[in-house]
């Protein structure tokens, strides 16, 4: 069965001197949140991005990605913290997300740093936000395993 999510966006004015909102529809869990051409370029000043939402969106699915795959291995994780970095570019081709680079530390009884790591990158190639990304933007991970 699909799930389906919807989000809305409004805009006013022009590219670069206009304002608009998203919202997030299906869930509810946060509507009006205002975006800017200039948080996507220059400074959020308390503004989002597509990019931003791309981020939270790219940390979130690996998070639960990657505690998915290090339970199945039989060491489920007691905290995972994941960080997410988008890029926005200028390229030839026009502006671009160009790169999401992930950077996870894991608390995670049983495991070895080796281990985590090869889950780490597997699960860099393997969550669906990864996968709807790949092909068109860099994905990379770093991955720290505390003691």
């Amino acid at each position: 069965m699909a799930a389906i999510r919807r989000a809305e966006a409004t805009w006013s004015g022009a590219l670069t001197d206009g304002s608009g909102e998203v919202s997030a529809i299906s869930s509810g869990a946060f509507s009006a949140l205002p975006v800017t051409w200039a948080s996507r370029t220059e400074t959020s000043d308390g503004r989002t991005s597509p990019e931003e939402l791309v981020a939270a969106a790219h940390a979130s699915c690996f998070a639960m990605a990657l505690s998915g795959a290090l339970a199945r291995a039989g060491t489920p994780p007691e905290r995972l913290d994941v960080f997410a970095e988008v890029t926005f570019d200028k390229l030839e081709a026009g502006w671009r997300v160009v790169s999401s680079a992930l950077t996870v530390r894991g608390r995670v009884p049983g495991s070895n740093a080796a281990d985590f790591e090869a889950a780490a990158q597997a699960t860099r190639d393997g969550c669906p936000i990864s996968v709807a990304l790949a092909g068109n933007v860099a994905l990379s991970v770093a991955a720290t395993l505390e003691g």
